[in-house]
């Protein structure tokens, strides 16, 4: 049976494939090129990856994402699809469904979402619980930048708060529109929003959401 990262993953890489190496993403100043480079580097070089995270390494992050950016865009779809070297822990089934199916999702995202006539997705109702239970876990994580109090809320009821704070504003939407919204994609995200109507304005101009 295939995890939803192993699904997601390959719809990127067939989606990166169709729109080529110049197509426009949602990703400030990259190209689907630069995304598939950054999708490989964060698997295969993890001596270059923590700069994603540590504002330190992140000049060695630039270069080697600039190299692997240079290699044929076909190359960088091939090594997409296969994934991660044998030894590397995304090999793990638990490890890779942890770390990669918002990852690939959002990302698959990125690229369709920049496109004028792009349209939402069907999600099943498993998939969606996988984002909502993700989400929850790291909803406070990718909302620390938020400029006002942020309660994220699914149509059954359920919510998670993105950022304590008042004045408060309540963002409605299914798990996959809440995770697009929390990862600062706000202006493509079919979310309702609902609260002071300042509050609201500054989080929908917030650039400080998302990891």
């Amino acid at each position: 049976m295939s995890t939803h990262a192993k699904r997601e993953r390959l719809l990127l890489a067939d989606l990166l494939e169709a729109v080529g190496p110049d197509a426009p993403t949602l990703c400030e100043g990259w190209t689907s090129r630069d995304l598939a480079a950054h999708v490989v580097v964060r698997e295969r070089r993890p001596d270059a990856a923590g700069g994603l995270v540590v504002k330190q390494l992140a000049p060695r992050l630039g270069r080697v994402m600039a190299e692997f950016a240079e290699k044929p865009y076909e190359e960088l779809i091939r090594l997409i699809r296969t994934g991660p070297p044998r030894f590397s822990p995304f090999t793990l089934k638990q490890v890779d469904e942890a770390s990669n199916v918002v990852e690939f999702y959002v990302h698959t995202e990125d690229v369709r979402r920049a496109r004028p006539d792009w349209t939402p997705r069907e999600l099943d109702a498993v998939f969606q619980e996988a984002l909502w239970s993700r989400l929850d876990r790291t909803a406070r994580l990718m909302g620390r930048g938020a400029p006002t109090g942020v309660v994220l809320r699914r149509p059954n009821g359920q919510t998670t708060v993105l950022n304590k704070g008042t004045p408060v504003v309540t963002v409605t939407g299914e798990p996959s529109e809440l995770l697009v919204f929390a990862f600062g994609r706000q202006s493509v995200a079919d979310v309702e929003l609902d609260g002071d109507k300042d509050a609201i304005t500054k989080l929908h101009e917030a650039r400080q959401l998302g990891i």
